[in-house]
């Protein structure tokens, strides 16, 4: 098990941007894929973004040019910039292990004028 903590979420207009860091307890750099996922009130969990360990990231295409994921194995860390935010990306935002089914307690984010 990894423990894993987000951080980053807040209250932003639109257009504007915010960028989630998520903290490792542990090494994630034997973790191929580290994810975000995402839960809007009222609807499914949806896989937003993940990164392998080398090769492409992947990313849901409602966020596609405007969401990046990153990670850093050195620090242990993953991050997710989010520009362009939409009214629709606010979300409780989770930071994700899959193969450990390690799931961060989520940030909030909420895009709104």
């Amino acid at each position: 098990q990894v423990q894993l903590v987000e951080s980053g979420g807040g209250l932003v207009q639109p257009g504007g941007s915010l960028r989630l860091s998520c903290v490792a307890s542990t090494s994630i750099g034997s973790l191929n894929i580290m994810a975000w996922f995402r839960q809007a009130p009222r609807k499914q969990r949806e896989l937003v973004a993940s990164i392998p360990n080398g090769g492409s990231a992947y990313y849901t295409d409602s966020v596609k040019g405007r969401f990046t994921i990153s990670r850093d194995n050195m620090k242990n860390t993953i991050s997710l910039q989010m520009d362009s935010l939409k009214p629709e990306d606010t979300a409780m935002y989770y930071c994700v292990a899959p193969a450990l089914s390690s799931w961060g307690q989520g940030t909030q984010v909420t895009v709104s004028s």
